[in-house]
């Protein structure tokens, strides 16, 4: 199936595969081949792809998302985000220390919108680390 995801800066990702699982408002999903017509809220999360059925997991491609809209259709799968950071483009300790100033944040924040605010940041973060800690696990193969 072709799947596409666009960020504001353009097209991130276009090539045919074989499943992606992605980070819906309503929970995760998997998408393969012949999925059922669908338009969905993404949030934040790691969208997963398989090029191949029989791709290896240490071959999977993984993104940070911060949310977003998704559309399947018999064309395939296009996923509209702001952002999405590749695993290769993360970098484990700048990350770390990006969440730790985020929870910094957070703990400190006197009104609702400082809390707001740092509250994205810490899951922004959270979320690339989780991303770069998948690339290290499968890396190592």
């Amino acid at each position: 199936m072709n799947f596409e995801l666009v960020t504001l800066d353009g097209v991130k990702f276009k090539a045919e595969v074989y499943s992606v699982i992605l980070p819906t408002a309503a929970g995760e999903i998997t998408v393969l081949p012949g999925h059922e017509p669908l338009l969905s809220q993404l949030v934040p999360g790691v969208i997963v792809i398989r090029r191949k059925r029989t791709d290896p997991d240490y071959h999977l491609e993984h993104y940070a998302s911060y949310g977003g809209v998704l559309e399947i259709s018999k064309r395939g799968v296009r996923v509209l985000v702001d952002e999405a950071t590749h695993g290769e483009e993360i970098n484990l300790a700048e990350a770390q220390k990006a969440h730790d100033e985020a929870l910094r944040l957070r703990k400190d924040a006197k009104t609702q919108v400082e809390l707001d605010k740092a509250q994205a940041m810490v899951d922004r973060h959270a979320v690339r680390l989780q991303v770069a800690d998948l690339r290290r696990r499968t890396s190592r193969r």
